[in-house]
């Protein structure tokens, strides 16, 4: 009868952790304070602002895996989007937007 406890827990683990989220996903704190989720949506990642002045709206799109992701990003303030890359290391994430792969801003987000 243990054995069968046991086996059951080693499958749950397994599937579990064969089903972890990408390290992108989740709630972050962006540099201005607000709370942007992370999310799978259909092949790619979605970001979307939960709270402050846009709360709800989808300010971009990622595609990528491990600690690298790439894709747009929306200034939700002036309605304009740029090309933009995400690196996650540890609880922070890098995010950086550029106009013509030259002028470029970066900020850093930190996991909640």
């Amino acid at each position: 009868m243990i054995r069968k406890y046991v086996l059951a827990g080693v499958i749950a683990f397994s599937a579990t952790f064969a089903h972890a989220d990408e390290p992108i996903v989740g709630n972050w704190k962006t540099a201005s304070g607000e709370t942007a989720l992370i999310a799978a949506c259909g092949g790619d990642f979605c970001i979307t602002l939960k709270t402050g002045k846009y709360t709800g709206r989808k300010i971009g799109t990622l595609a990528g895996s491990g600690a690298d992701y790439s894709g747009e990003i929306t200034d939700p303030s002036n309605d304009k989007t740029y090309s933009g890359s995400g690196t996650v290391s540890g609880g922070s994430l890098k995010m950086k937007g550029c106009v013509l792969k030259v002028f470029c801003k970066s900020q850093t987000w930190t996991r909640l």
